[in-house]
């Protein structure tokens, strides 16, 4: 097999606005993420995913893009773009950056020229359609942060559709002007040296022609607070056919500059997910695989999406997995620390690539943002949802300095409440802490061919009904064990035969009492996991 960076590497995101601000003020910048390359180093990752930094008004945080071919002011300039990636190279760092295909922003000069009249040269560029016959918007269509998907536009009497804000218009890729636009974006960047693109919402590049209205979802209840998307079902505004071209046509470019990767944001199930591998023709390599985030926590069920996700693979596809990112609760907060240290292990020891959202590896817990303090359009669209996203955006803290070293001003979000002592320096020092955790499993996996490369199979047996998760690594004569206890009660697992002399290295607990184990059986501690191997 031959293994390519990212199929054998870690992936770490950066939310650019709140890694480090270097300037002082108040927001993240690529001179800041610069300067805290030392720490991805240390930490052992492969590559960092950064979220937009192109120019934006930042209605939705850089992801209502002016300008694809150049940095906003706010994170820096080309040349501060071109330093960064010449520094994360030179400590063998891959730089993957965030393509954001399927919207502008209503300010990019696009939009402008296609709102500007009905017979302006772009208006094709994007998806205007006349009031229904009833009056009114042209379909029943719903953004996904709440209300019609449609914006009356006065001056050309004429609707334009938008999957997300009025401020981020939706391009029209059946328009092969657009397509060819979009693909020189991908070439500018390749060419400037970039090793890859996470694409936005790629399942929501192609519309269904005619525009029908999606059906209702007989599922809905306002009541459990999912927001108002979920009340019809995005049958002909997402996932059409025609995407898949678009994916084939971005894979060839992204392949034709060597050993890059394109990573497809695409929340979908499990068996149209694996479409975006590619049919006839090759799609990107990764479509992300979200299915922990959403997941209930807990043994049985875990194992039999782990089996399911490996079973629906395509031939020659590499598996990936994500806990946590910029749209979602921290893991910390959702499970706690004890059981995001067990998260941690699983997602670091599962077959495929794994995707690290920054902070994580310090725990960073549940956050309460003061009313007067959110930022985040889709909590300020849909209040008292739970939906809003800026819990998961506060600034990193580095140490135990004002603003947690993350910016000499003022964060433009509350940092953690306890950034005095959950920080990076603070976390550095301590052997038991999260960091120190992720710091090792990554290790282990560099050292391990059997937990980059190898193939995995799970541990038959009733021990899922009793919170244990278990399951081997093996790669030629490397094989581990991992096992994984998901409960608050010690666990006992009976050892499959060549792990009966086969010691542990690696605990989530860190601390020097030897596991309880008797020659065919080991015990696990309450929220503990372990990595045994026999070297």
């Amino acid at each position: 097999m031959n293994v390519l960076w990212w199929q054998r590497g870690v992936v770490y995101q950066i939310y650019p606005r709140s890694f480090q601000d270097d300037n002082g003020d108040g927001i993240g910048d690529l001179a800041g993420i610069e300067r805290r390359l030392d720490h991805l180093a240390d930490l052992g990752v492969d590559g960092i995913w950064i979220s937009p930094c192109f120019p934006s008004p930042m209605a939705d945080f850089g992801y209502d893009v002016a300008d694809y071919c150049d940095i906003d002011p706010r994170f820096g300039t080309l040349a501060d773009f071109d330093r960064l990636l010449a520094a994360a190279h030179a400590r063998e760092i891959k730089v993957i950056l965030d393509f954001v295909p399927n919207h502008t922003s209503s300010q990019h000069p696009w939009f402008v020229e296609s709102r500007a009249s009905r017979s302006s040269t772009r208006r094709d560029f994007y998806l205007w359609r006349d009031p229904a016959p009833e009056g009114g918007p042209p379909n029943n269509w719903i953004s996904d942060f709440g209300g019609s998907a449609w914006e009356w536009d006065e001056a050309s009497s004429q609707y334009y559709y938008h999957a997300f804000l009025k401020e981020q218009p939706d391009l029209n890729w059946r328009n092969p002007v657009v397509r060819q636009a979009m693909y020189d974006v991908l070439h500018f960047w390749f060419a400037r040296g970039v090793d890859g693109f996470r694409i936005d919402v790629l399942w929501h590049l192609i519309k269904a022609e005619g525009f029908p209205d999606n059906p209702p979802n007989p599922a809905y209840d306002a009541s459990l607070g999912l927001g108002e998307m979920h009340r019809v079902l995005q049958i002909h505004s997402t996932d059409q056919a025609e995407v898949h071209v678009i994916a084939g046509e971005m894979r060839r470019i992204a392949d034709s500059y060597g050993e890059r990767v394109l990573i497809g944001e695409i929340y979908l199930p499990l068996k149209r997910l694996m479409h975006y591998y590619g049919r006839e023709i090759a799609g990107v390599h990764l479509p992300f695989n979200f299915q922990l985030i959403e997941a209930p926590w807990n043994a049985k069920g875990i194992a039999t999406m782990i089996a399911e996700y490996e079973a629906a693979l395509p031939p020659g596809a590499w598996p990936n997995w994500v806990l946590g990112n910029h749209d979602r609760p921290r893991i910390a907060a959702r499970l706690g620390e004890a059981q995001a240290r067990v998260a941690a292990m699983l997602l670091l020891t599962l077959r495929g690539t794994p995707t690290l959202y920054y902070g994580d590896e310090l725990g960073i817990g549940r956050i309460e943002i003061p009313p007067s303090d959110v930022r985040d359009p889709r909590e300020l669209r849909e209040p008292g949802l739970g939906l809003g996203r800026d819990p998961a955006r506060t600034p990193m803290p580095w140490d135990g300095t004002a603003s947690a070293g993350f910016t000499s001003g003022t964060p433009w979000l509350p940092l953690n409440p306890d950034w005095r002592t959950r920080n990076v320096a603070r976390l550095s020092e301590a052997p038991g802490s999260p960091l120190a955790l992720h710091r090792r499993l990554l290790a282990l996996r560099r050292a391990h061919p059997a937990l980059a490369v190898g193939d995995i199979a799970l541990l038959d047996g009733d021990h899922q009904e009793h919170d244990v998760l278990a399951y081997e690594r093996r790669s030629d004569g490397d094989r581990l064990l991992i096992a994984l206890n998901f409960g608050a009660r010690p666990r006992e697992l009976c050892l499959p035969s060549w792990a009966h002399h086969a010691r542990p290295l690696l605990s989530t607990i860190e601390d020097d009492a030897p596991p309880v184990r008797a020659a065919t059986r080991i015990v696990l501690r309450p929220d503990e996991g372990l990595v045994l191997g026999t070297d």
